[in-house]
């Protein structure tokens, strides 16, 4: 079994992700193998947010997206959305005075009108307090499903066609792009998803169009810098293609 150095010497002898996607599963599951609580699990899950961002920071990412709550979640128990939400509250309280201490720049994507206002307040000032920064560009998605992405995106360019601003015409995928959550970021190169399920449920249907899939087993509060690394290092052997042959890319 590789240890913890040679998995993170071998991923930093490649290429490095310019932007990673993660869908952050496994919480409830960590928590009822330990007799805990759902909540507990959610709580764990912030500690290996923050080992995340910092090893993505030190990896040289320049944008992580983290799937932190779906469309879908809002299904779930009610107490369990409500300590989630309270939960976020509580980690941008004790986190953004250190994100922007060390230059990560924080933005969140959404349908943020489903949020509490004190929430929507909180998410505000945080961006505010960071936008300026040059590091790390951290994305939370909250609220957030792709299919509402993408309608959200078509509502828009139609509204604009019917006002005179575009034609039909003008609409391509460059444009369309533009209408959505992630716009002026790059699509993902490599999405993360933990916890052993292989899917990618509703999460940037459009984005992830040619990103490297790599899921692991490992439930998302035990995520670790070597979890991390070996998804580096999966992707650094991938050939990326983007419907060419191999032998065009490389030629290149």
């Amino acid at each position: 079994m590789e240890d913890s150095e040679s998995v993170a010497n071998t991923a930093a002898g490649m290429d490095v992700p310019r932007h990673i996607a993660v869908i952050m599963d496994g919480n409830g599951r960590w928590a009822k193998a330990r007799s805990l609580p759902r909540h507990a699990g959610h709580r764990a899950g912030v500690k290996a947010v923050r080992e995340t961002v910092e090893v993505a920071a030190k990896r040289g990412v320049s944008f992580l997206t983290l799937f932190a709550f779906s469309s879908e979640n809002w299904q779930r128990p009610q107490d369990e959305v409500s300590r989630l939400m309270s939960l976020f509250l509580e980690a941008l309280q004790r986190e953004v005075d250190d994100l922007h201490r060390n230059n990560v720049r924080l933005r969140f994507v959404g349908a943020r009108q489903q949020l509490r206002p004190r929430l929507l307040r909180k998410i505000g000032a945080a961006e505010e307090k960071t936008k300026e920064n040059s590091g790390l560009n951290l994305i939370i998605a909250v609220a957030y499903g792709g299919r509402w992405d993408i309608v959200n995106a078509a509502r828009q360019l139609a509204g604009k066609v019917a006002g005179k601003e575009l034609t039909v015409k003008d609409i391509d995928d460059e444009r369309f792009a533009r209408e959505l959550a992630l716009v002026g970021v790059p699509d993902p190169d490599l999405l993360i998803r933990t916890g052993g399920e292989q899917r990618i449920s509703n999460f940037l249907l459009w984005n992830l169009a040619y990103s490297e899939l790599y899921f692991c087993d490992c439930l998302w509060p035990d995520f670790c810098e070597r979890e991390f690394d070996k998804a580096l290092s999966f992707y650094g052997l991938r050939q990326r293609r983007y419907g060419h042959t191999g032998e065009q890319v490389e030629a290149v």
